[in-house]
């Protein structure tokens, strides 16, 4: 059959000869054939493969496969087969030949059991041996729910694969995972099965034309953009995908998922990487690109609670309560919208600002990547005399217009201030004749404006792309596990965050609007947000919380409010001590604390005096200072890369001499506590910041441990319960010496150390942190009201 079928093409003028089919056989394997996308998208997409690659000499067979019975199965692909299109400009008679063909070569199998994958083995085998044909390689599409994966690629593995030789190519629609543990969980699975050679995960938004011009457009105008393209030349960048459409109908999907897991981990994100990433010396080799991309993840800013604004237009609760049968008083706090800015913290791109956005029941549908650089001319002539499409003074930007919107198709832009891009003449053209639209606040004539010469679906760029093998246009393990690592801790902070409500579409006004401040993002409109968990306790529930803690001054607070006041203590501490004696020296505790009050010092504090200050540390753990586990290190990527202190102000600890870690020998402890004497007048620091464990140890200084409590030794080394055990700690009498002491103290998990701190009193070898008292200084307590209260 299948050479019959290769003989009428032939006839049709569709192939050369019969020896170009030497290639190969491939056999393509549609899981879901008879779903939604594989029905909207993926047999059009497989469809435009067989015409765009049936000259190319592999010949195709199509195996459309679902849980359904044959027969009922047969009949749904075929309904769907019988309606596919051919491009406008595909001549008549050709386009009915290959649509017969295509139909032809198109076959359905219930693929339920494990006998089926054998059997579905078994005939393609005997389809080739009959047609003396070679098998070139397999594609599997699991256009399938997740939960299925692992059944499937367990079938396929063990009865399914091709014979040595060929190849195979297995390809996942999203969602991968809901957050970082379940995206490793399923990664491990998969790889138990396929070679992450032979994994193709999808994201459609890579084959949007636009987007997927990003990167050559990049190469191709390196000679203009190497300049610009930086944190001197860059404002500010903007991706954005805006639906007018709701949720209804899917809410049982997006309740599980929300806007940030269903467009900007994924979709916005892959644009991102597009912009941020290094350009490899060849934008053909999809190794370089994954490498760069990965690269390019490992740069971006960790992403706190305050950059994000959300939002939940006001019917989805109730289509969530209809169509999950909810309880009326069923309060979903699950975001329709949000926006987030992002930072990367390379040199090309810091300070930055990436704002992406996405939202259902918006004023618009319309989807870009817009670039807007800074403008430092001043033009002394009178607008109304400029030359309107090359004054240095309008607004210069680089935009990937996506889809929809007023332009109805996906485009390039460039301002006519910047430069003439050079663009493909082969599948790009510029657009001819004015238009009255304007994008962005200019008329199109102030844009050089290019549209595909064809437009292609984005399933049939991607189909495409795996046939051809072009990994580059996938989402690999490592860049999948690197985006979720990214948004994971963003995704927890706001869990339960009060969402703002919006009515939907064009009466939205500017209640989504929103600006950057410090770093940060919220809502330009500051009316009150309606509470979707009116239950929670907030500040003003707690106003008869004692001001003192174990004789000392007590500061309690929610975390975050505790962290802003914290910083802007320790920044007016800072200030008076340096206008008095002209230095500040601050020792910090490592742990994961202090690194909120980290970030936010280094992006709220820009009148901290850092020039004029010694950052020390309280402690370290005895492993390499680059070692994510090293309390430097984390100082380090929190805040000290982020100021301006002097290289010789900071101080790190020497707990790696002579190619070895915290040996008695190297005296690593003298050495410090030398330094400290050549430098802190009288050993006493201006501040020290310390933490408390949930056993009550401070610093490096554990309960049950004489080590450190007492004598004249200022810095010692300590063993820890868990690893790394070997640390390096200041001692509890250097402590004392401090003029002021901060002890910092945050979550439900140290509940009960405070509780039992409140009531016991100056014993240090049980609990260590009682017996931090500094003898002339002074002890204050920052303990949120979780730690506090439960």
């Amino acid at each position: 059959m299948l050479r019959r079928v290769l003989c009428t093409v032939l006839f049709m003028g569709a192939l050369p000869s019969l020896a170009a089919v030497s290639q190969g056989h491939i056999s393509v394997v549609l899981l879901g054939a008879t779903g939604d996308l594989a029905k909207k998208y993926l047999w059009q997409g497989l469809f435009q493969l067989y015409m765009d690659q049936v000259s190319s000499g592999h010949s195709f067979t199509f195996h459309g496969a679902a849980l359904t019975a044959l027969e009922p199965g047969q009949r749904l692909m075929f309904d769907v087969l019988k309606k596919l299109a051919c491009p406008p400009d595909e001549p008549p008679n050709r386009c009915a030949v290959l649509k017969d063909q295509f139909l032809k070569l198109s076959q359905y199998h219930q693929l339920k059991t494990a006998e089926n994958y054998t059997a579905l083995n078994r005939e393609i085998e005997t389809l080739l041996r009959q047609e003396g044909l070679k098998e070139a390689g397999r594609i599997f599409y699991f256009s399938v729910p997740p939960f299925a994966y692992t059944e499937i690629a367990r079938h396929i593995n063990s009865s399914c694969r091709p014979p040595p030789g060929a190849w195979l190519r297995v390809v996942l629609e999203k969602p991968f995972g809901h957050d970082l543990e379940s995206a490793q969980q399923l990664a491990a699975e998969l790889t138990s099965f396929f070679r992450e050679e032979e994994m193709y995960r999808v994201d459609h938004y890579l084959g949007k034309q636009a987007v997927a011009h990003i990167l050559p457009f990049r190469d191709q105008n390196r000679q203009f953009l190497d300049p610009i393209w930086n944190r001197h030349h860059v404002e500010r960048v903007e991706i954005v995908l805006k639906e007018t459409v709701d949720a209804k109908g899917r809410t049982s999907f997006y309740e599980e998922y929300g806007v940030i897991r269903d467009v900007l981990q994924n979709h916005l994100t892959e644009a991102l990487m597009f912009l941020t990433m290094e350009l490899p010396a060849n934008v053909s080799r999809a190794e370089e690109v994954l490498q760069c991309k990965l690269q390019a993840f490992q740069s971006l800013r960790g992403l706190e609670k305050n950059s994000a604004v959300l939002g939940q237009y006001q019917a989805y609760a109730s289509q969530v309560r209809e169509e999950l049968q909810k309880a009326q008083d069923y309060i979903s706090t699950t975001p329709t919208f949000a926006g987030v800015l992002i930072h990367s913290d390379n040199l090309r791109w810091e300070g930055v600002p990436f704002l992406l956005t996405s939202g259902k029941a918006l004023d618009e549908r319309v989807g870009y990547v817009r670039v807007l650089f800074k403008n430092r001319a001043y033009c002394t002539q009178s607008e109304t005399l400029r030359d309107a499409g090359h004054s240095q003074c309008k607004a210069k930007q680089i935009i990937f217009y996506i889809g929809h919107g007023a332009l109805n198709t996906p485009a390039v832009l460039v301002s006519r201030n910047l430069f003439k891009p050079v663009m493909p003449e082969g599948s790009w053209k510029e657009a001819v004749g004015q238009s009255d639209l304007h994008i962005f606040g200019q008329p199109l004539s102030d844009y050089y404006v290019y549209s595909p010469v064809k437009e292609r679906d984005a399933y049939s760029v991607l189909i495409s792309n795996i046939y051809h093998g072009r990994k580059d246009f996938f989402i690999t393990t490592e860049n999948l596990l690197a985006s979720w690592g990214f948004w994971t801790p963003l995704l927890d902070s706001i869990s339960h965050q009060p969402l703002r409500l919006y009515p939907g579409g064009v009466e939205n006004q500017h209640l989504l609007d929103f600006e950057m401040v410090s770093g940060e993002v919220a809502f330009t409109l500051a009316e009150p947000v309606e509470l979707l968990n009116p239950n929670r306790l907030m500040p003003s529930d707690y106003r008869t919380i004692e001001s003192k803690f174990r004789q000392s001054p007590l500061v309690s607070a929610w975390s975050e409010d505790l962290i802003s006041q914290l910083a802007s203590d320790i920044e007016k501490t800072a200030s008076q001590t340096v206008a008095h004696s002209g230095q500040f020296h601050l020792a910090l505790s490592g742990g994961s604390s202090p690194v909120v009050l980290f970030q936010r010092l280094a992006r709220h504090h820009y009148a901290f005096p850092w020039k004029h200050t010694h950052i020390w540390l309280v402690d370290e753990r005895c492993v390499p200072l680059t070692d994510a586990e090293s309390n430097f290190f984390s100082l380090h990527n929190h805040l000290l890369q982020s100021v301006r202190v002097p290289y010789f102000n900071v101080h790190p600890m020497p707990v790696h001499l002579n190619q070895r870690l915290c040996v008695e020998e190297d005296r690593g402890t003298e050495l410090y506590a030398k330094e400290i004497m050549a430098l802190v007048a009288n050993a006493s620091f201006d501040l020290v910041l310390l933490g408390v464990g949930t056993d009550g140890h401070t610093a490096s200084l554990f309960p049950h441990s004489e080590d450190g409590l007492e004598g004249a030794q200022t810095v010692v080394l300590t063993e820890s319960p868990v690893k790394p055990h070997q640390r390096m700690s200041l001692s509890l009498p250097l402590i004392n010496k401090a003029r002021r002491v901060f002890v910092l103290v945050l979550g439900k998990g140290k509940h009960d150390i405070t509780t039992l701190l409140s009531r016991v009193g100056h014993a240090p070898r049980k609990w260590p942190i009682s017996g931090v008292s500094p003898s002339s200084g002074q002890l204050v307590w920052y303990v949120d009201y979780e730690a506090l209260l439960g």
